[in-house]
């Protein structure tokens, strides 16, 4: 059997962006994102390749990691103060804003989805062995996510 973590950079790329996607960039993602790896080094022993890749199986790690052990003192997003774009900001940095929010308005499912998919960049079937559904039940609900992010958007878009 090889090494799960025979390709760190690519592995902690995806990790971190997953996590990103989900709790936000900075410090807290760096956090978890190395206790993914402590983690997974400590037990990877357990990994079997029959499975799943080791990218699946690093996202199920973060994915228990965030669902079981909240910080005590993270702050809910609902709690956060609104955030206001100043007039100066370039576009991209406002249309990441307005995603930000937009996510924070999804449920906790579709939020998982386009962080699986688009933070961690896995494949349909990467993320059926996550999630423990078909590939096509992922593409299915991953499209209707998808089409509520983009309603969310355009209603945002609309009450500017």
């Amino acid at each position: 059997m090889g090494d799960p973590l025979g390709n760190p950079e690519r592995l902690i790329r995806a990790v971190y962006a997953y996590v990103a996607y989900r709790i936000g960039p900075g410090v807290d993602a760096d956090d978890v994102t190395s206790d993914v790896f402590e983690r997974a080094l400590r037990y990877r022993d357990s990994f079997d390749p029959n499975r799943g890749t080791p990218t699946a199986w690093l996202i199920g790690i973060a994915r228990h990691r965030l669902n079981g052990e909240r910080d005590p003192t993270a702050v809910s997003l609902d709690d956060a103060p609104e955030l206001t774009a100043p007039t100066d900001l370039e576009g991209d940095v406002v249309r990441k804003l307005s995603l930000g929010d937009a996510l924070s308005h999804l449920g906790d499912r579709d939020r998982e989805l386009i962080a699986l998919r688009y933070g961690a960049d896995l494949s349909a079937r990467d993320i059926a062995e996550v999630l423990s559904l078909t590939p096509n039940a992922v593409d299915v609900a991953l499209h209707r996510a998808v089409e509520r992010l983009r309603e969310t958007l355009d209603r945002d878009e609309l009450a500017r």
